[in-house]
């Protein structure tokens, strides 16, 4: 049917008011998910469909997100025309302005395009802010937003050590929280990017004090649950001397979640997903001829 499409689409978020970015089941809805949210934005178009989502990356309550991913298939009433993907975004925030999430992009993309395997990367980054004993001395831009660290230094040539131990492929079993997945999912990533870097407040030219920022970048094709929080916190344990560089590497050759220290998981609030990668060639959409169209309804 020529007026039924299916599209992906990147989003963004910030993660403090939301129940993570999957759909909550409707007995739990003291707090919604991202995905409630954007499928009743879509619903709201009037589509001939009931749509669901098919998200690329699952984050956690209180995880935030610059670029998350997401497919849908939908077909619009009396015979109009697919959305054009600028329409599609800009009718979608509309129904959105209330939330704090945001459509960035949409895209056309072939019938069997599906937005979490064909994910050739995601990429993850933490950020942390140091001598800032209690997070109510942030500015309002960054609450929330990081991991603010009583210490007024940390050892970042020992974090860059520990972080280089963690890249490449792994069996990550340690660095796993245990749920409902767990005898499912293939413990082996292989860890692209692991990095120790400067980082920078929203507000860091109106704010009167300055503050130090750090941020770790992890890149991989996929992650366990909450691996890229538990690297984190093993990693900033480095830098505080609460953990060697060996003890990291021993903490990851146990191949066991029992294994990773207790306490020293970041919090949520401090990660965002940065970016969901393709290859350029699984979004080309080729609009496939059809003599019963009339001309008048194509895009």
């Amino acid at each position: 049917m020529h007026n039924w499409a299916r599209y992906l689409i990147f989003f963004q978020y910030i993660g403090t008011k939301y129940r993570g970015v999957v759909k909550v089941p409707l007995e739990q809805q003291d707090k919604k998910g991202v995905q409630d949210h954007l499928e009743e934005a879509i619903q709201r178009l009037r589509p001939n469909n009931l749509v669901s989502l098919s998200v690329s990356s699952r984050t956690d309550t209180g995880v935030h997100a610059l670029s998350n991913s997401a497919h849908f298939d939908l077909q619009r009433k009396n015979d109009k025309p697919p959305f054009t993907e600028d329409v599609l975004v800009q009718a979608l925030n509309f129904h959105l302005k209330e939330e704090q999430i945001r459509v960035t992009q949409a895209h056309r993309v072939p019938d069997d395009f599906h937005a979490r395997f064909r994910a050739q990367s995601r990429t993850y980054v933490y950020r942390i802010v140091l001598g800032v004993p209690h997070h109510t001395l942030l500015p309002l831009t960054d609450w929330n937003l990081c991991w603010s660290l009583r210490d007024t230094e940390l050892d970042i040539d020992a974090m860059r050590e520990a972080a280089a131990v963690l890249v490449g492929t792994h069996d990550f079993s340690s660095f796993r929280a245990v749920n409902s997945d767990l005898p499912f999912k293939n413990p082996v990533k292989t860890l692209d990017v692991v990095a120790v870097q400067p980082g920078s407040s929203f507000a860091h030219s109106h704010f009167h004090r300055q503050l130090q920022f750090w941020e770790m970048t992890f890149r991989s094709r996929s992650f366990l649950y909450k691996q890229v929080r538990r690297m984190t916190g093993a990693l900033v344990a480095a830098g505080q001397g609460l953990l060697s560089v060996s003890q990291v590497k021993q903490i990851l050759d146990a191949r066991d979640t029992l294994a990773y220290p207790q306490g020293v998981v970041a919090p949520a609030h401090g990660l965002f997903l940065k970016s969901v990668d393709y290859k350029e060639s699984d979004l080309q959409f080729s609009q496939q001829p059809d003599s019963t169209d009339d001309p008048k309804n194509r895009c």
